[in-house]
């Protein structure tokens, strides 16, 4: 099973209900950080050990003996990463997406297979066994997107061997990552807050996940804060609100220090154990109703 908790909107208090989940998870589990761009969710549950791995994505290389000027992979390619200027054949490392397409179009094969780096894996695991897995995006680099698709190819072999569920932490918004995130999850926990910009947002994330056909719910964080205009719009749209964090300075405190909040008392370990539980039960039942 594996768990996707995103937001419309940065600062929601996803990652303090991704670390509370993980924390609390009674079967196996892997906590995966996917918000490759800014990854904390290690700031919470600080795995030990972490080792790095780098991920490169294959960009060509130009042969200048061998190219024609003929212009062909310059016309292919979409993202304007590669540009015939005159006689110069100009290659744009940077805006390559990696999809190999001018090496196979070239008549000459004067485009040979490089490599750039597109960042870090990271892994390591808590004191209390559970693994953390996360992606470190290079400083400069503007795509996530492949460096995630690694993050979560390595997600589904460990869960598979391993025998885990997975929670993930995804990054925020409704943009290709956060698409990217929740493509992999069984049951999708959007995480709001009571303000015009949270339900604003919350609208965006529902119309661009429900597509996807994945049971959702919602996680009012900060409670009491605002009004109850969020909690009309999951009653209008069939959205079970399934946990609310109140607005509170103690919790704030505890988040600053970098606690985990189902380890702040009892009280917030039962709440977020019948969270997790009830994420159990409507990923059974989307799958019992396919």
């Amino acid at each position: 099973m594996i768990v996707a908790v995103a937001s419309g909107k940065g600062g929601t208090g996803k990652t303090t209900v991704s670390a509370s989940l993980a924390a609390v998870w009674k079967r196996p589990v892997l906590a995966v950080d996917l918000d490759v761009e800014e990854p904390n969710l290690h700031l919470f549950l600080r795995p030990n050990s972490v080792a790095g791995e780098p991920v490169h994505l294959a960009v060509p290389v130009l042969d200048e003996q061998q190219c024609s000027r003929c212009g062909i992979c310059s016309s292919f390619c979409q993202f304007k990463a590669i540009s015939l200027m005159g006689r110069h054949l100009i290659l744009f490392p940077e805006m390559c997406h990696g999809c190999g397409g001018c090496i196979h179009v070239c008549p000459e094969g004067a485009l040979g297979i490089g490599q750039r780096e597109l960042g870090l894996i990271e892994y390591g695991s808590t004191d209390d066994g559970i693994p953390c897995l996360s992606g470190r995006l290079r400083v400069g680099e503007a795509m996530s997107p492949p460096l995630m698709a690694k993050v979560r190819q390595q997600m589904r072999r460990i869960a598979t061997q391993e025998h885990r569920d997975a929670v993930i932490d995804a990054p925020p918004g409704v943009s290709c990552p956060a698409m990217s995130a929740v493509q992999d999850a069984d049951v999708i926990v959007l995480v709001t807050e009571p303000t015009p910009f949270g339900l604003h947002d919350l609208r965006l994330a529902f119309q661009a996940f429900r597509v996807l056909g994945k049971p959702m719910g919602v996680v009012i964080n900060r409670a009491g804060l605002g009004d109850d205009r969020v909690q009309a719009f999951c009653m209008e749209n069939s959205i079970p609100v399934l946990m609310e964090i109140p607005f509170s300075r103690t919790i704030a405190a505890h988040y600053a220090r970098g606690g985990v909040l189902s380890r702040m008392d009892d009280d917030y370990r039962k709440s977020f154990e019948a969270l997790a539980s009830r994420l159990e039960s409507m990923a059974q039942s989307e799958v019992s109703h396919a």
